[in-house]
């Protein structure tokens, strides 16, 4: 039995009706036809150049197929009942929208789910996290999966993570903090800053400035009195995006023209 554009999945078993010969497709091998449909080969090359996949940059060895994100959100949809265990085959794809796919299946699991559910899908996340590994697979999952559930629990992980030497991992960790941003808790978001302040990537200047702009959105005197004590080590990038939403005088203090 055929499958669009010459694509033979494995099927986990054959049916036999009458005369005919059926597969019945798994979900996995339908769900990687589905974006192999939609794939766009100029798309894919923009973006392998935006997300940095040359020799030796942050994304070195990412394969995209060149689908924008609200066209994968829909076929995230469509499997919700994906398992783990094929989440973890997705997941551990060398294409970059299988990963974020695989990504935003589990969000949506993670919504559905009751207490025990999230629990898992909260320590499946953590368990995999070197999968979980340009910016915007951290974006879209870590305020949503491992931020969420840590609302009411212990968050000493986040504090390994800060201090890892992964790079997505000192993302998750801060970018995790947006979930307690968006209830007025802010506290672990500037500790985990303080440890990240003297990070040496470009991506986790922009995350944590990014964070700590969000932090004086609802407060602006403790986004301020953060910066104060700490603007004159911290990276420019960094700088510039906690003050971005400043009135001019401050921020003109704070870049010290």
């Amino acid at each position: 039995m055929s499958r669009p554009n010459g694509a033979s999945p494995r099927p986990i078993h054959l049916q036999i009706f009458g005369q005919g010969i059926y597969y019945r497709w798994s979900m996995l091998a339908n769900l990687k036809l589905d974006l192999q449909a939609l794939a766009d080969p100029e798309k894919a090359e923009i973006l392998s150049r935006f997300f940095k996949t040359g020799k030796g940059q942050y994304g070195e060895g990412d394969v995209f197929l060149g689908i924008v994100v609200p066209k994968q959100r829909a076929v995230a949809k469509k499997y919700l009942e994906l398992s783990l265990s094929d989440i973890h085959r997705l997941l551990s794809s060398k294409i970059h929208e299988h990963r974020l796919v695989a990504l935003l299946v589990l969000v949506n699991k993670y919504k559905k789910a009751d207490q025990e559910g999230k629990a898992e899908i909260a320590d499946f996340y953590l368990k995999h996290t070197k999968h979980i590994n340009n910016w915007d697979l951290v974006d879209l999952s870590a305020p949503n999966i491992p931020g969420d559930y840590l609302l009411d629990k212990d968050r000493s992980v986040l504090y390994r993570l800060a201090r890892s030497g992964n790079l997505w991992e000192r993302r998750i960790s801060v970018m995790s903090t947006l979930a307690f941003i968006r209830e007025n808790d802010f506290a672990d978001t500037l500790r985990v800053s303080e440890i990240l302040l003297r990070d040496d990537h470009d991506l986790i200047h922009k995350a944590v400035g990014w964070m700590l702009r969000e932090v004086g959105k609802r407060d602006p005197q403790t986004a301020e009195d953060f910066l104060r004590k700490h603007y004159r080590r911290m990276p420019r990038t960094m700088l510039r995006y906690a003050i971005e939403k400043f009135e001019e005088k401050k921020r003109r203090f704070f870049l010290g023209k």
